[in-house]
């Protein structure tokens, strides 16, 4: 039973991943290239959305565990390092934009569609993924220290960005609010992700335990 909810989770997490970031990428491009934007320019806004990014990482971590589950042999991908920062990140995706970031605006159509694929379908289908599968056992008290690289080098690259183009992805990077409110974004940001990770590694070590 649990290996069939996992590939089910699996399967649903990499098609919503998979169709949402094609399909949101073929909608957003055109539209960002209607406003003034460049190729290039509209390219580089649409790669600097966390979310693309993670979801990104997801669909990749998918192929790699199921690249290595044909081969017999682990690759980087699906390693318990790069599975366990995953998850923390897609979690971080869905309770953030959820909270924080849905009231905020509207999508109609296909735009609603990506939404609801890259903010809920994909993430949820991931944690349930490496709920039943994904966890092994190996990860370490020490990962999620290194899982906060991701996050601080995205905020600080974000933030140089908005520096030099005036254009922010997420309305709490933006330094118009204040150094001091954006400090204090990241602050609570790196936190959630450091709880987050220190409940993964615990679970992952107890669903190990288990599982052997």
């Amino acid at each position: 039973m649990r290996r069939r909810v996992a590939t089910l989770a699996q399967f649903t997490g990499l098609v919503a991943g998979a169709f949402g970031l094609t399909t949101q990428f073929s909608i957003s491009i055109p539209a960002a290239m209607e406003t003034g934007r460049s190729l290039p320019g509209a390219l580089v806004w649409f790669f600097s959305y966390f979310t693309i990014l993670t979801n990104m990482l997801a669909v990749c971590v998918h192929i790699g565990f199921l690249w290595a589950g044909r081969t017999g042999r682990d690759n980087f991908l699906s390693s318990a390092l790069v599975k366990g920062n995953t998850v923390v990140a897609i979690a971080v995706v869905g309770l953030v934009y959820h909270f924080l970031l849905a009231g905020l605006w509207a999508p109609k159509g296909l735009f609603h569609l990506c939404d609801i694929l890259l903010h809920y379908v994909a993430p949820a289908a991931f944690v349930l993924w490496w709920l039943t599968e994904g966890a092994d056992g190996r990860t370490r008290w020490r990962d999620p220290f290194l899982w906060l690289i991701y996050p601080l080098v995205y905020s600080l690259y974000a933030l140089a960005r908005g520096a030099a183009t005036g254009d922010v992805p997420y309305p709490f990077l933006d330094a118009a609010n204040g150094y001091a409110a954006v400090l204090a974004s990241m602050a609570g940001l790196l936190l959630m992700f450091m709880i987050l990770g220190g409940l993964a590694v615990l679970t992952d070590h107890r669903l190990g335990c288990d599982r052997r």
